[in-house]
């Protein structure tokens, strides 16, 4: 059984992890940011984040009834935007969270999904998969760091202290 005190702080610690590699991606210059680079399947810095980001805002909105697709990077030319991005997805998460009761994270529901498929889905696990997957790409953007000669140092995975 999930509870809210424990998907709460495994969001904290997963956003916490992801504005540092952020904040590390901040010494790219636009350019790097949006180098193609052949083998991922989001192929730039900026769409990897993006789509880390946009994926949880996706499902936070199926939690809630609501369709939040936003495939447009154009949003987001900016580390800071990038950035203030999270922010706002880490708050609607937080805020679905801070006021879940134990049985609405638990039990499965039927929910609207992407193409207008309902799915009958637990809220906890679909918060656990929004997750795992930030953490997914979080592996293929330090890849990609590598590659563009300016490896993340250690420490972004999660943190458990």
């Amino acid at each position: 059984m999930y509870t809210s005190e424990g998907l709460i702080e495994f969001h904290n610690r997963t956003h916490e992890s992801l504005k540092k590699l952020i904040k590390h991606c901040g010494q790219f210059q636009p350019e790097e940011l949006d180098k193609e680079i052949p083998g991922f399947g989001y192929s730039t810095l900026r769409r990897q984040i993006h789509h880390a980001i946009g994926a949880e805002r996706y499902w936070a909105g199926v939690l809630e009834g609501r369709m939040d697709i936003n495939d447009d990077v154009s949003d987001c030319e900016t580390i800071e935007k990038l950035e203030e991005y999270r922010k706002l997805t880490f708050d609607i998460t937080g805020n679905y969270f801070n006021n879940a009761s134990s049985a609405e994270l638990n039990n499965a529901r039927p929910m609207m999904t992407w193409g207008n498929k309902e799915k009958v889905l637990v809220p906890a696990q679909v918060f656990m998969r929004t997750l795992t997957h930030a953490y997914q790409h979080q592996g293929q953007i330090m890849a990609m760091c590598r590659i563009l000669g300016k490896p993340v140092p250690a420490g972004l995975d999660y943190p458990i202290a």
